[in-house]
């Protein structure tokens, strides 16, 4: 019999902190499949899973590949994935054990039911470093709890409750129905697969449980601000391929379209503030081209992304605009508790 679940935890010179993930994912007997792809790692974390695979064979598998990113490696996992859903697990990042019984049970009586709920969502928590109080991400008003639903029966998501790729549990037939197939050496598509499939996705199930626990401070990590400036452009390819997808894809429910909509333009509004931040007349002038090559490729996309309060907000005139611009950004950086 396949695994409920397959959680796919792509690791790139991860040694320091892929214990951590990996204990938080075994012990739950044949249910859950963990499969570590190893993205092309020059230190020890291929001997480090490889230690996971021979204390839990037939639990854990390491699949070992050359470097092709975090979409490469999401990639692969879902090539091998025999579980019924499936979800990803960053490596420096881990689950709540007790969370994860629930998920399991859930997963469980959809199988049995025969059920095929393509969706099950649940929460995650910024597990930030230096901050004492962790924000949970939970969609509480925006999604009924423990019972199946379809788009039509959701509600208005709040700012902060756009569904991160970290909330996510997909059934794995319909990522692959999906033809899902993430960018290579690029970051922030997480983005992309949180994005992409929900047009396919025709019912949800809301579990109120914090599963996810999304580690955030390392001074390397990808979503660090100082970071991000330095791969502006990879953020660029990312929010322009989400920008295309909400243009050419055709979604008849209105409910999912507005979610849609919702994404992207916090999208939009986190590539523009990051371009102020970057501070050059480049960086700048990349920002206006963002917009108007969003104007001319779809007008009424424009409109809708780029009079909302996150456009217009992230737009404000000249200098001091700008700082307004950014200093409200710092505002739902400690709101929210995000990098």
């Amino acid at each position: 019999m396949n695994p409920l679940l397959t959680v796919v935890v792509p690791a790139y010179n991860a040694q320091g902190y892929l214990a951590r993930a990996l204990d938080s994912l075994v012990g739950f007997g044949t249910d859950l499949e963990v499969l570590v792809v190893d993205d092309g790692s020059t230190d020890g974390t291929a001997a480090l899973a490889q230690e996971y695979v021979d204390r839990h064979p037939g639990v854990v598998r390491l699949v070992s590949k050359p470097n092709g990113g975090h979409g490469s490696a999401i990639n692969t996992g879902l090539e091998l994935a025999t579980g019924a859903y499936f979800k990803v697990v960053d490596a420096d990042d881990w689950l709540d054990r007790p969370a994860l019984v629930e998920v399991l049970t859930t997963l469980r009586g959809f199988v049995e039911e025969d059920r095929d709920v393509d969706l099950l969502v649940a929460n995650f928590v910024y597990e930030k470093v230096g901050k004492r109080t962790k924000t949970a991400v939970r969609y509480r008003g925006a999604l009924p709890r423990r019972r199946v639903i379809g788009w039509a029966d959701t509600g208005h998501f709040a700012k902060r409750q756009y569904l991160m790729m970290h909330a996510l549990t997909y059934r794995t037939a319909v990522l692959r129905a999906t033809g899902l197939r993430l960018p290579e050496h690029t970051f922030y598509v997480d983005n992309l697969y949180a994005f992409v499939p929900l047009a396919r996705v025709r019912t949800l199930y809301y579990l109120d449980v914090d599963l996810y626990r999304y580690f955030i401070g390392r001074a390397d990590q990808s979503v660090q601000e100082s970071v991000m400036l330095k791969r502006i452009d990879q953020q660029l390819r990312v929010n322009w391929l989400m920008l295309e997808h909400v243009s050419r894809t055709a979604v008849a429910d209105r409910r999912l379209r507005a979610y849609l909509l919702h994404y992207v333009k916090i999208v939009c509004a986190v590539s523009s503030i990051l371009l102020i931040r970057a501070g050059t007349t480049a960086a700048l002038a990349e920002k206006d081209r963002l917009w108007s090559e969003l104007r001319r490729h779809d007008p009424g996309l424009y409109r809708t992304v780029r009079w909302s309060a996150f456009g217009q907000l992230s737009n404000l005139p000249g200098p001091a605009g700008r700082r307004v611009s950014v200093l409200a950004y710092r505002v739902a950086q400690r709101a929210i508790g995000f990098s």
